[in-house]
C-alpha cells in the first residue's frame, strides 16, 4: 500500500483532452465561457471531498491527504463525517495549494488508494465513487434528489451518457436571456441506467441553452453548438434533443440484483508480484468494476478496485502468501458475493522494475516467441469479429473468425511461454487497424488508439505488459512507420471515396449515422455491421477534392455486374491522398528508390515519411506505447523508409522519450529490431547497399541536405555509387583470438535487424551458418540480430509454406540458433510442428484454419502453472499434452542452458583454430563475469589453441581437463550438440529427445 507518495502526480487536464480527442460526442471546451465569478469554494481555495460509502461498507471513514507541494496528513488522516446516504465527506483547507493527493482507510489497515496513483484532486466540491472523480456535490438538495422547482417554468432534463461511459453528468445551463452556471454546472441526479435527470427552475424563460460534462473536464456541448431545451421533459441522447419525451425511465424496476461472484480466480506468484486473473461476473445491468480483498503480510487488509478481470499486484513481501477474493460491483452500487479465495506466496525480490516500465536488461538475454495475437488464444468470445470476408473466406463455415485470439487469451498463456523459457513475447500491431481483413494488425488507421477487438473485460494491453513483466517477461510491439489502411489514418488524413446507395451498391455504402464512432468492435445497430463504412464515402464531390473525375462511371463492372465509379475505391494513383502526407504512385522496382516511395499494396497507403506533419503524428503515436512501458519494437517494413529519416528522426525520438520516461539505462537496452526484407542468399541485396539490412545498422557518413526528402535521394544516390566494398565494417560480433573485446556502438544507428540471409538459408543449418558468418562483418553488431526459422510471411528460400524439414532438421536449426550469435525467435507453433507445409497465408480467399495463421488455442488449451523459464509447475488438459512434445522438451533445455551461460546470451565468436562444420567458440567478459564456450552442433569438432583448464559439458556433464590447448569432441548426432564451459558448473537439465 503506498501511503506516501514518491512524487507529485500530474494533473488530469492531459487525460481529459486526450479522451474529448476520442469521443465524437465531445468537445473540449464547453459553448460561452466559463463565468468570470469562480465559485465559492475555489476562491476559499478549500476542497470538501465527499466519498462513496455502499460498496466499501466501512464502519469508519478517514481522508489521508497532501494538498500540493504540502506534506501528508499523519496516518490515518482525517475523519470524514456523514454526508447524505451512501456519502460521507470531509472539508480542507488548501491553503496555496490548487488541489491535493488523498487516500482514503477505514482507520484499521483497510485502503482505497486508487490502486496504488493516489488520487489527485483539485478544489472545490469533489466525489470519488468506486475509484471515478468527480467535481460535483453528489449531496446536492439535501434529503430531497428530485426537489419541487421554485415558481415558475420548469424543464425537467433526461441526458443519457449510454454512449459516453461517464460515471457521473453535469449540467452547466442558462436560462434564455439569463446567465450561465458556475462551471461545471449542477451534478445530475442518477435515474436509471445509463440516465441522468435534473429538474431546473427556469423563472420566465420558456427555454435553456446547455451543455454536459462528467465534472473532469470532459464536454459533450452538441459540437460548439450547445443544446436548446424547452420547458416540461425532454431527454438528451446522442446529439438529439426530444422535447416532451416520456420519462426514459418509467416503469424500470430498480436494480436491487447483484452480480454474480466472480468465478475461476487464479493467484500467480513470480517473485514479489501476483498475477490474479478471473472470469467476469455476470449482471442485468453490467458490471461496473472489481474489488480485490487482499490479505496477508504486515500491511493488513488492502481493498483495490479493478476495472478488468486481471489485476498485478506488485511490490509485496518476500517469501510471504497472500490471499485474494474479488467481488463486483454493478452501476447501481449493488455488491456479489466474495469469490472463492486465491492464495500465492511470492519468492525473492527480483531485479525487475515495476510494473509500467520496460525491464531495461540486455536484450540479448532474453529469448522471442512471437504470436500473431488475434489468432493465439482466445481469452474473450466476446471481442471476436469477423469482419466483411467473415463468409467469403470460409472462416465462418469453421466457425473461426479473423479476430478470435486477444491479450486476455495471452495473458492466460503467459505461463506456457514460460515454460518453454521464452522471456520475450513479439506482438503484432496493436492499434486500431481498418479493412476488409485486418486481424494482423498491419492495416492501421488509429495509431493512437489500442483495437478494441483485442481488448476485454478481461484484460487491456497495459494489462498484458504488466502481467508479463510481473512473470519477468518483456513485450516487444510490432510498428508499422511506412504505411497506414488504405482508408488513412485517423487524425492525419481519411479519403472520402465516391459512392451510391443505389439498387446495386446500398449493400456495401452504409448509411451514413452521424455520432457513430468506428472502432472495429462496436456494431452500428442500422447496418449490423462492426466494419461500417458510413463515415468513408460520398455521393456529392467533397470540398478540396482532388481525386480525378469524382464519381463518373468507367467501362468496369463489378464482380457481381455493378457498374464501377471513379474514385469508389483508395487509389495511390487517383490524386485521393495529399501528396505532402501519401506517396502517390505504385512501386515498379522493389531495389530501386521508388521502394522508398510508393505503394507496397492497395491496402497499404504509403505514408511520407519525409514529412514534418507525418513524422510527428507517428513520434506521438508511438510515444504513447513507450510511456506504457513496452521493451521494444519491431519494426515492419523498414527498408521502406529512408535510412536517414530513420536516423534523423525516428529512431532519436524512440530513444528521447524512453530517456525521459524511463531512464538511461532503459533507453540502452530498448530493443528496435527492423524488418529489412531480402530475400536473396546474398551478402547484399542484389548488389543494392540501400536494400540490404545490415546497412540500417549504421550511422550517415556525411551530411546531407537539411530537407529530409532531398537527404534521402542524396543518401541513396551517394551509398549506391560507393557500392558494396565500400561500406563500413565491425568487429563487434569477432573475438580477438579467444579474448573478448569491448565492442564499439559509437556509429551503431539505433537499429538492429531481422537476419534475412539466415532465414533465407534456412532449409539447411549448415548453410545458415555459413551464410550468417559470412555477412557479419557488415552489421555494426551481429550479437543482436533476430534470428528465425519461418514467420508470417514466409519460410526459408521465400517459401509460401511454414517449416516443414522435419523433426530432425527443426531440432537442428533450433540448436544452432539457441547457440550461435543473435537472438532466437520462434513463430507461434513451431514448437509443436504447428501447421507444418501448410500455406502461411492466402489472405481472404481460403480459411485461415488451413493455413499457416491457423488458431493455436485449442493445442494449448487447458490449465498450465510455470515455476520458472523451462519449469512446468503443473499442467492439465491439451497444453499438458502439447508440452510434452519432442521439440518442446528441445526448446525447454535449449533455454535453459543459453540461459545459464552468458558467453551463449551476448558473447563474440570465432572459428579460428577449430575443424568440424558447425563449431565455433564464444567468450563474454564484463565486471566480474568470465564465460568461454566450445559449441558444436551435430557434427564432431576439433578445437586448437583454446585456453588450458577444466572444461564441462552443459549438456552430457562430462569433463576434459585441456593442458596443450587442443580438445577434440565427437559428433553428438544430428539435432544434438556439446557445450563444453571453461569452469563449467556441469550438466544443465534434463536428457531429452535430442540433447542427450
Amino acid at each position: 500500500m503506498k501511503r506516501t507518495p514518491a512524487r507529485v502526480l500530474r494533473r488530469p487536464l492531459a487525460a481529459a483532452v486526450a479522451a474529448c480527442a476520442l469521443l465524437g460526442l465531445t468537445a473540449a471546451v464547453p459553448g460561452p465561457a466559463a463565468p468570470a465569478t469562480a465559485p465559492a469554494a475555489a476562491a476559499e481555495n478549500t476542497a470538501t471531498v465527499f466519498y462513496y460509502t455502499k460498496t466499501k461498507n466501512w464502519p469508519a471513514y478517514n481522508l489521508h491527504y497532501a494538498p500540493d507541494g504540502g506534506a501528508w496528513t499523519t496516518v490515518p488522516g482525517v475523519a470524514m463525517q456523514t454526508a447524505c446516504a451512501d456519502w460521507v465527506k470531509r472539508t480542507v483547507d488548501l491553503g496555496a495549494a490548487a488541489g491535493l493527493q488523498a487516500t482514503f482507510n477505514n482507520g484499521s489497515g483497510t485502503w482505497d488508494n486508487n490502486g496504488g496513483k493516489n488520487y489527485a484532486l483539485g478544489t472545490g466540491s469533489i466525489s470519488v465513487k468506486d475509484g471515478v472523480v468527480a467535481h460535483s456535490d453528489p449531496c446536492a438538495g439535501g434529503a430531497d434528489p428530485d426537489p419541487t422547482p421554485a415558481p415558475g417554468n420548469a424543464a425537467t432534463v433526461y441526458y443519457s451518457t449510454h454512449a459516453l461511459g461517464w460515471s457521473t453528468a453535469n449540467i452547466h445551463y442558462r436560462p434564455a436571456g439569463g446567465a450561465w452556471t458556475a462551471v461545471p454546472g449542477i451534478g445530475m441526479q442518477a435515474a436509471c441506467a445509463g440516465w441522468w435527470k435534473q429538474t431546473l427552475d427556469l423563472g420566465a424563460a420558456t427555454s435553456l441553452s446547455a451543455a454536459f460534462n462528467n465534472g473532469n473536464g470532459v464536454w459533450d456541448n452538441n459540437n460548439g453548438g450547445d443544446y436548446t431545451i424547452g420547458t416540461g421533459t425532454s431527454t438528451v441522447r446522442n446529439n438529439t434533443v426530444t422535447p416532451g419525451a416520456a420519462d426514459p425511465c418509467a416503469g424500470e424496476v430498480p436494480d436491487t440484483r447483484a452480480p454474480t461472484a466472480p468465478t475461476r480466480v487464479t493467484a500467480s506468484a513470480d517473485g514479489v508480484s501476483v498475477v490474479l486473473t478471473w472470469e467476469p461476473s455476470t449482471d442485468d445491468r453490467g458490471v461496473t468494476v472489481y474489488q480485490v480483498t487482499r490479505t496477508g503480510g504486515t500491511g493488513g487488509s488492502v481493498v483495490t478496485d479493478v476495472a478488468s478481470t486481471v489485476f498485478s499486484d506488485g511490490g509485496l513481501e518476500e517469501r510471504t502468501a497472500y490471499t485474494y477474493t474479488v467481488k463486483a460491483v454493478d452501476a447501481a452500487g449493488n455488491l456479489s458475493a466474495a469469490s472463492v479465495a486465491a492464495t500465492a506466496t511470492t519468492g525473492t525480490r527480483p531485479e525487475a522494475p515495476a510494473p509500467g516500465k520496460p525491464l531495461g536488461t540486455d536484450p540479448r538475454k532474453d529469448p522471442i516467441y512471437f504470436v500473431l495475437t488475434a489468432r493465439f488464444n482466445d481469452g474473450d468470445t466476446s471481442n471476436n469479429r469477423g469482419g466483411s470476408k467473415h463468409k467469403a473466406s470460409g472462416n465462418e463455415a469453421n466457425n473461426d473468425p479473423m479476430f478470435r485470439g486477444d491479450f486476455k487469451g495471452l495473458v492466460h498463456k503467459l505461463d506456457y511461454i514460460k515454460a518453454l523459457g521464452f522471456s520475450a513475447v513479439w506482438v503484432t500491431p496493436v492499434v486500431l487497424n481498418r479493412s476488409d481483413y485486418d486481424y494482423h494488425g498491419y492495416h492501421g488507421w488509429d495509431f493512437y488508439k489500442v483495437d478494441p477487438r483485442l481488448e476485454s473485460a478481461g484484460a487491456s494491453y497495459q494489462d498484458l505488459i504488466n502481467a508479463a513483466h510481473a512473470k519477468g517477461m518483456k513485450i516487444y510491439q510490432d510498428v508499422v512507420y511506412n504505411h497506414s489502411s488504405r482508408w488513412g489514418a485517423k487524425g492525419l488524413f481519411v479519403p472520402t471515396v465516391h459512392g451510391v446507395r443505389d439498387s446495386q451498391w446500398s449493400w456495401y455504402y452504409d448509411e451514413k449515422q452521424p455520432g457513430f464512432e468506428y472502432d472495429g468492435l462496436t456494431v452500428e445497430t442500422k447496418s449490423g455491421k462492426s466494419y461500417y463504412n458510413g463515415d468513408l464515402w460520398s455521393t456529392a464531390e467533397p470540398a478540396g477534392n482532388t481525386c480525378v473525375d469524382w464519381g463518373k462511371p468507367t467501362q468496369y463492372t463489378s464482380p457481381e455486374g455493378y457498374r464501377i465509379y471513379n474514385c469508389q475505391w483508395p487509389s495511390p494513383t487517383s490524386g485521393m491522398f495529399p501528396k505532402n502526407l501519401y506517396h502517390n504512385c505504385w512501386i515498379g522496382n522493389w531495389e530501386g528508390e521508388d521502394s522508398r516511395s510508393c505503394w507496397l499494396h492497395d491496402d497499404l497507403a504509403d505514408l511520407n515519411t519525409e514529412n514534418a506533419q507525418v513524422q510527428n503524428h507517428l513520434i506521438g503515436a508511438y510515444n504513447k506505447y513507450i510511456d506504457m512501458g513496452v521493451d521494444g519494437f519491431r519494426v515492419d517494413t523498414a527498408v521502406h523508409i529512408p535510412r536517414t529519416t530513420w536516423n534523423r528522426r525516428f529512431l532519436p525520438a524512440i530513444q528521447a522519450r524512453v530517456t525521459q520516461q524511463h531512464g538511461a539505462e532503459a533507453a540502452k537496452n530498448f530493443f528496435v529490431f527492423g524488418e529489412v526484407a531480402a530475400f536473396v542468399n546474398d551478402k547484399w541485396n542484389r548488389g543494392s547497399v540501400n536494400h540490404s539490412a545490415q546497412f540500417y545498422t549504421w550511422k550517415e557518413r556525411q551530411e546531407y541536405s537539411a530537407d529530409d526528402q532531398k537527404a534521402a535521394l542524396e543518401m541513396y544516390d551517394h551509398e549506391q555509387q560507393l557500392g558494396t566494398s565500400n561500406q563500413p565494417t565491425s568487429a563487434n560480433a569477432f573475438l580477438n583470438g579467444n579474448a573478448y573485446h569491448a565492442p564499439d556502438h559509437s556509429r551503431f544507428s539505433g537499429m538492429n535487424v531481422i537476419d534475412m540471409r539466415m532465414h533465407m538459408n534456412f532449409g539447411d543449418a549448415q548453410n545458415a551458418f555459413s551464410n550468417g558468418k559470412d555477412s557479419d562483418d557488415s552489421y555494426n553488431d551481429a550479437t543482436y540480430n533476430v534470428v528465425y526459422v519461418d514467420s508470417h510471411d514466409y519460410g526459408p528460400n521465400k517459401s509460401s509454406e511454414r517449416y516443414t524439414g522435419g523433426t530432425d532438421a527443426w531440432a537442428e536449426n533450433m540448436s544452432l540458433m539457441w547457440t550461435f550469435r543473435g537472438i532466437p525467435t520462434l513463430y507461434y507453433g513451431s514448437e509443436s510442428e504447428f501447421q507444418a507445409g501448410k500455406k502461411i497465408d492466402c489472405g481472404p480467399s481460403c480459411p485461415l484454419a488451413t493455413t499457416g495463421r491457423a488458431y493455436y488455442g485449442d493445442h494449448i488449451a487447458g490449465d498450465v502453472k510455470a515455476s520458472g523459464f523451462s519449469k512446468v509447475e503443473s499442467a492439465t488438459g491439451a497444453v499438458a499434452a502439447t508440452l510434452e512434445k519432442p521439440l518442446v522438451k528441445h526448446v525447454q533445455r535449449l533455454n535453459e542452458i543459453r540461459r545459464a551461460i552468458p558467453a551463449l546470451q551476448m558473447g563474440q565468436y570465432s572459428t579460428e583454430g577449430i575443424t568440424g562444420g558447425m563449431a565455433f567458440k564464444r567468450r563474454y567478459t564484463s565486471g566480474g563475469t568470465d564465460s568461454f564456450a566450445l559449441v558444436t552442433v551435430s557434427g564432431g569438432a576439433v578445437y586448437t589453441g583454446i585456453p588450458n583448464g577444466t572444461y564441462t559439458d552443459a549438456v552430457t556433464g562430462d569433463t576434459r581437463t585441456v593442458g596443450d590447448g587442443r580438445l577434440t569432441v565427437a559428433a553428438p548426432g544430428k539435432g544434438n550438440l556439446r557445450v563444453y564451459v571453461l569452469g563449467g558448473t556441469g550438466k544443465i537439465g534434463t536428457a531429452g529427445p535430442y540433447l542427450k
